[in-house]
């Protein structure tokens, strides 16, 4: 648990609901959170159901992993407690768009289950959706695809801790959606997200 260091702060209450932001937006907010190893292609299905979403008139807005490690987490490096305070922001961002009304589609690679339950808690001890997709692939498909090239420099050990090379990758037991990302089209993907979140109540039925 990260220790609270600020004191003497409190929660501001506002008169705006989270009823009254669903209302206004017509849908409800909810995180997706996309985990997979480097390669798996989390951040491809991420894309293309957020262009799914908006053609459906959904607001939603994607956490990528490269984005955010270029801004708010510029300042971790890929450490087993760089990587926990890593999805710890993150979770906590994510919280905020859904608490707003917004989609959030966070892709990262979260390898370790603990720091992924953490960001659950964040969520369901407000009450708000928090729906875990294991975007799966086998490594061989992974180091195959490599897209940006970071399997090959793992292997030459020009990259340290990489997830799945020197650094384990702990897969989700009971994720809310399993995707196999060798067997699906990116369309079929899409459908079946889509489809979980019509179920759930989150975006209108088409």
């Amino acid at each position: 648990m990260t220790e609270q260091k600020a004191t003497n702060v409190h929660w501001h209450h506002g008169q705006v609901s989270r009823e009254d932001r669903n209302k206004l937006l017509g849908h409800k907010g909810a995180t997706l959170w996309f985990t997979g190893l480097s390669g798996s292609g989390k951040s491809t299905v991420a894309v293309a159901l957020e262009n799914a979403l908006t053609a459906r008139g959904a607001l939603c807005y994607r956490l990528d992993g490269d984005n955010i490690r270029l801004g708010i987490n510029k300042n971790l490096g890929f450490s087993a407690a760089d990587r926990t305070e890593n999805i710890r922001r993150v979770g906590e961002v994510a919280k905020l768009f859904v608490d707003v009304g917004v989609i959030a589609l966070s892709s990262f690679i979260s390898p370790y289950r603990a720091d992924r339950q953490i960001a659950r808690e964040t969520h369901e001890k407000d009450g708000l959706p928090f729906i875990e997709v294991f975007v799966d692939v086998p490594l061989a498909e992974a180091e195959k695809r490599d897209p940006k090239g970071l399997y090959k420099k793992a292997r030459a050990g020009e990259i340290k801790n990489f997830t799945g090379i020197d650094d384990p990758y702990e897969a989700p037991e009971n994720a809310e959606i399993h995707l196999r990302t060798d067997q699906l089209t990116l369309e079929q993907e899409v459908e079946v997200l889509l489809k979980e979140l019509e179920k759930r109540g989150i975006i209108p039925t088409k």
